[in-house]
């Protein structure tokens, strides 16, 4: 039984089976009780894992502090985020010491908050400003910001009613995301698994279940990328990015946010188009455009495209085994990316805010 070979691996002693049922061996096995100092060796013996070198910063409201200490970067097991996932969260990425369209997720993050009934633990400005000193204590150039929203710890109960005050967390990874590399193109399936309801679609909530099933099951398929279809058969989004469509007449097409999460990158799209457009700056891309698309009308599209923060726009090869357009990434879509990702690198901008000095302690 799967269950019993588990035992065997956690317990580390043999497991006899007798009467259909498991009997625990005469082997002793003996788990440590802890105290705090004991527990952060541990921690801290753990963090020392190559895999956590690019964790720079977390701020975690808690403790009302920032921390660049990997092992200090937990979260409570009874916060609701854990154990109910009834939180929020957004992301902001970092280039050359900016973070690029902070007060557009930061909007999105307040957005989504209110949408999950979940009261900030502060105003708009000062979770801005820590969201800023979080980033400033990470010392780093490039990365990812990333912070979640939760109703708050108190309990394992299903219901808020004991939370004392909602919870907020932040963190800064490491990441360099200006390197342009070649691009191969990403291939894509037309996913089977069943779309969230729009109500939750347009919240950026940490219950990610679905979205992760879709990205396995785009990997079991040798793909990278799985497309949610709505109800009614058009191309919705996928499993945490939006998609784009070149037609043949060189019409760039976005599927409408009244049932999938507004994109930061892909609003940013269609604000930078037109001028690219007027300026001739991709030739052949002649308009753009949100609406409905359907699966057929996607299907023989000049080009597709995934849009995302941080890679900015990523060219779509295969869908469904098939090839897009003539197979290899297209000429629009690669033109786009590097648009986008210059708007990362001009300064002054709008979309980018100075992340200042680290703060004398």
């Amino acid at each position: 039984m799967c269950s019993r070979k588990v035992l065997m691996q956690i317990l580390g002693r043999e497991v006899a089976d007798e009467a259909g049922g498991l009997a625990i061996g005469s082997a002793k096995v003996t788990i440590p009780v802890l105290g705090l100092t004991e527990i952060i060796s541990r921690l801290q013996k753990e963090a020392s894992a190559a895999k956590f070198k690019n964790f720079r910063s977390m701020y975690s409201s808690i403790v009302g502090a920032i921390t660049t200490d990997v092992a200090a970067m937990v979260i409570p097991l009874d916060d609701h985020m854990v154990h109910r996932g009834h939180s929020v969260f957004d992301t902001s990425i970092l280039v050359n010491g900016y973070l690029y369209e902070l007060d557009a997720h930061l909007d999105r993050f307040l957005s989504s908050a209110t949408k999950a009934k979940i009261t900030p633990p502060f105003d708009r400005a000062t979770i801005r400003e820590i969201l800023l000193q979080t980033v400033s204590a990470g010392k780093c150039q490039h990365g990812i910001l990333r912070f979640w929203m939760s109703v708050g710890r108190g309990n394992f109960e299903l219901s808020a009613k004991n939370c004392l005050e909602s919870s907020l967390f932040a963190c800064l990874v490491e990441e360099n995301f200006i390197d342009d590399e070649p691009l191969d193109g990403l291939k894509v399936i037309t996913s089977t698994v069943p779309i969230k309801h729009k109500d939750f679609a347009t919240i950026k909530s940490t219950n990610y279940l679905l979205n992760a099933l879709v990205v396995m099951e785009a990997e079991e398929k040798g793909a990278n990328v799985g497309i949610w279809l709505d109800e009614d058969g058009n191309i919705a989004e996928g499993q945490n990015m939006n998609v784009g469509f070149l037609t043949n007449e060189g019409e760039l097409l976005l599927p409408p946010f009244d049932r999938i999460l507004s994109g930061c990158t892909a609003k940013r799209v269609l604000e930078l188009v037109p001028q690219l457009i007027k300026e001739n700056a991709i030739p052949g891309l002649k308009s753009v455009k949100q609406t409905k698309i359907s699966l057929s009308e996607a299907k023989i599209a000049a080009e597709m495209m995934i849009i995302i923060s941080g890679e900015m726009i990523m060219p779509v090869v295969e869908w469904d085994g098939k090839p897009v357009g003539n197979g290899n990434p297209g000429r629009v879509s690669v033109a786009l990316r590097k648009c986008m990702r210059q708007d990362m690198l001009v300064t002054p901008s709008a979309v980018l805010t100075l992340v200042p000095s680290p703060k004398p302690v």
